[in-house]
């Protein structure tokens, strides 16, 4: 049996700012079905869904370890467009062929944007 991971659920604090905070710096289209407690994002470009969920009242923010990795050709140019829109992203960091930065979203989850994706295979 084949499996692949195509959805990632997040607990969050405030379900419309990181829904948000995902449609503005990332391009996810969000859906909301009413009878459902789950908000899911869909990226502009394939790839793994995002399942916004209500976090308890005792979970603290960031607390998870989950890092979402983006996949950007430039990373450069990339944090420049997403500075200009109010998210700043850290230090760029060089990897064996490839560079990545990291941020966090509204809740205080790691996100990453990295060229990796991109880079020439070995």
């Amino acid at each position: 049996m084949q499996t692949a991971l195509n959805r990632i659920l997040l607990y969050v604090k405030d379900i419309e700012r990181t829904c948000a905070f995902y449609q503005r710096h990332f391009g996810f289209t969000a859906v909301h079905d009413t009878d459902d407690r789950i908000v899911e994002l869909f990226p502009p470009h394939g790839g793994a869904i995002l399942m916004l969920h209500q976090a308890a009242k005792g979970v603290k923010a960031g607390q998870a370890t989950v890092k979402l990795v983006f996949d950007v050709e430039d990373v450069e140019a990339f944090k420049a467009h997403c500075k200009a829109e109010g998210l700043t992203f850290g230090e760029t960091h060089q990897a064996s062929g490839y560079s990545f930065a990291n941020a966090k979203d509204p809740d205080g989850n790691s996100v990453s944007i990295s060229s990796r994706g991109f880079r020439a295979t070995r």
